[in-house]
């Protein structure tokens, strides 16, 4: 099965970059870190903030997928076109799947870049997507590298210049959909209400109603 094919069939209006929660209708968007500030008093990095995201985070994940659980894990690299020529496939995945022979089976497609800008056309999206098990991805380190996007800390994605990379969840086992954004929030979309209502109520005082 491909990306393309997959959401096609089950959210034929979803475009896979940032802000998929204002695309779809049954969706849930979660705020992080509870209004604790990324820095202390004298300026430096707050780890109580970064620890709770981390929490939310992996406690939001492990609703949504189960071990055995079809993914989809698509990774939205943004390059410039002349000064950005090479792929950086290995860095987007190899610190974040368990069996490195899945690394053969990543499938890419090149587009449009999909924000406005004035000189967008000068840049592209590179978006890549692997098939495979919840199982296969270190999870826990892999969701740190997304929320880590602003900010000095560790793991990190990799990545070009032009942009961090976005990654997507994308749970074909219960057709849910999983983006964090940065360390400031997260969004759920699925094809059935039933299916996140559990989530929406367990972590209710997360929800930011923003529709």
């Amino acid at each position: 099965m491909k990306l393309i094919n997959y959401l096609q069939a089950s959210f034929p209006a979803v475009e896979l970059i940032p802000s998929i929660y204002y695309q779809w209708d049954i969706g849930v968007h979660f705020s992080l870190g509870n209004n604790i500030y990324q820095f202390t008093d004298d300026d430096k990095l707050n780890p109580k903030r970064f620890e709770l995201v981390y929490k939310q985070i992996s406690l939001i994940f492990d609703e949504l997928l189960d071990e055995n659980d079809d993914l989809f894990l698509v990774t939205n690299v943004y390059k410039h076109k002349a000064y950005e020529k090479r792929t950086k496939k290995l860095r987007v995945y190899k610190r974040f799947l368990k069996r490195k022979s899945l690394l053969h089976k990543i499938q890419v497609k090149t587009s449009a870049y999909p924000f406005e800008i004035e000189e967008a056309n000068e840049y592209e999206m590179q978006q890549f997507s692997l098939l495979c098990k919840r199982g296969d991805i270190r999870v826990k380190e892999l969701l740190k590298a997304v929320s880590n996007e602003d900010f000095p800390l560790y793991p990190k994605l990799g990545g070009y210049a032009a942009g961090y990379p976005d990654v997507f969840f994308v749970n074909i086992t219960k057709d849910i959909i999983f983006f964090v954004y940065d360390d400031r929030g997260c969004e759920v979309i699925a094809l059935d209400a039933e299916r996140i209502r559990p989530l929406s109520e367990k972590y209710y005082e997360w929800i930011e109603d923003t529709k």
